[in-house]
């Protein structure tokens, strides 16, 4: 079963957010197990933004969370964010393209 986390945080850094997104992307080449990515604005709350991470499976999710990469990119994310981001960990039941 595919996998998707979704996290909300508030940044008035988005184009260091964009940064160090690039640099995990890039070092994490071959090993990452994230199949897609995205990553929004809130259009009426500039300032708000949410990523959208998907995955084959939950445990794929895990073995990726658990890579050192992933976590000096969640540290260093934190630190551009102004306040904890929120998750939100999704099964997916239902996937079409229409």
């Amino acid at each position: 079963m595919s996998f998707v986390q979704v996290i909300e945080f508030d940044t008035t850094h988005e184009q260091d957010i964009q940064r160090v997104m690039d640099d995990w992307r890039d070092s994490t080449e071959n090993e990452r197990t994230v199949t897609h990515t995205t990553l929004t604005r809130d259009h009426t709350r500039p300032n708000h933004y949410v990523a959208i991470v998907e995955f084959p499976s939950y445990e794929e999710a895990m073995r990726n969370s658990s890579m050192p990469e992933t976590d000096a990119l969640a540290r260093r994310m934190r630190d551009l964010c102004d306040g904890p981001p929120r998750f939100v960990d999704l099964d997916v039941i239902r996937d079409e393209d229409l």
